[in-house]
């Protein structure tokens, strides 16, 4: 029986300027330019498509002080994917970038681990330092779609479809959660936040939005584990994705790549 593998997109959306003392946990003394791209992610073969985090859209940009590049819809339809005809959606955690844009999903099933929806609705949120990264609306959304029937709840680790799991990570959110796809080159992993940059990882640095530290730094070796090789895990908001890995199609430099080849550096 032959395996089945998917290929997977990374389509960024949008972006905001910051420098690298705001990264990372204790700053960095280089101090340079270090911006953040907005992803969301496609996981598709012939049977099926899923999309992997919703992202924001044009109002929640002007309020968060963020530049949309193309809105999210454009980089599906580019794929040639209809967001309202999409059944299933990933959410790794809920903050807003990966959160919001809900409606553009309205016959989506939406899997989210059963601590990340505790982590939005619970005691946690009595606090401006834990809730600054959640919009009460996309958090209300989420539960209106769990009485619509629509969320499917993960504890863990869970298979959603064969050669695409689920594993919680958590860190940077109570229910952080990152995504296993088999691909034609191995095993891909989407850190989404677990790590935020490359350098995360690579440094065992920590971004300075979080919940729990050490759950943070020992997640790196989870997405190590659950990888083929470093080479196979992709971070959350790094620009570099859209360096090492080659355009999806022709006119779509800096927009939309393949996450399912390998790297070009």
């Amino acid at each position: 029986m032959t395996e089945e593998t998917y290929e997977v997109h990374a389509i960024k959306y949008a972006r905001h300027m910051r420098r690298s003392p705001e990264n990372f946990v204790g700053g960095d003394s280089h101090d340079t330019e270090m911006p953040l791209n907005y992803y969301v992610w496609v996981i598709s073969n012939r049977d099926r498509t899923i999309v992997v985090d919703t992202g924001f859209n044009e109002a929640m940009a002007q309020k968060r002080g963020r530049q949309i590049i193309r809105p999210v819809a454009e980089g599906l339809q580019a794929l040639g994917i209809a967001p309202e005809k999409v059944e299933d959606v990933v959410i790794t955690h809920m903050h807003y970038d990966h959160a919001g844009n809900l409606p553009l999903f309205p016959k989506a099933c939406y899997h989210v681990q059963d601590r990340e929806m505790e982590f939005a609705t619970g005691r946690c949120m009595c606090h401006d330092m834990m809730r600054h990264g959640y919009e009460a609306e996309d958090v209300v959304q989420m539960v209106r779609n769990v009485f619509e029937q629509r969320v499917r709840f993960h504890d863990g680790a869970s298979e959603l479809a064969p050669g695409i799991e689920l594993h919680h990570i958590g860190g940077h959110t109570k229910g952080l959660q990152s995504v296993r796809v088999r691909t034609r080159r191995g095993w891909v992993v989407l850190a989404s936040d677990a790590s935020h940059f490359y350098a995360h990882m690579e440094q065992d640095r920590a971004f300075p939005i979080l919940y729990n530290l050490g759950d943070m730094l020992e997640g790196y070796g989870r997405l190590r584990a659950l990888a083929s090789s470093p080479r196979h895990i992709v971070p959350g908001h790094d620009p570099l994705v859209m360096d090492r890995y080659p355009v999806a199609k022709p006119g779509m430099e800096d927009w939309i790549v393949r996450l399912d080849v390998d790297p070009q550096t």
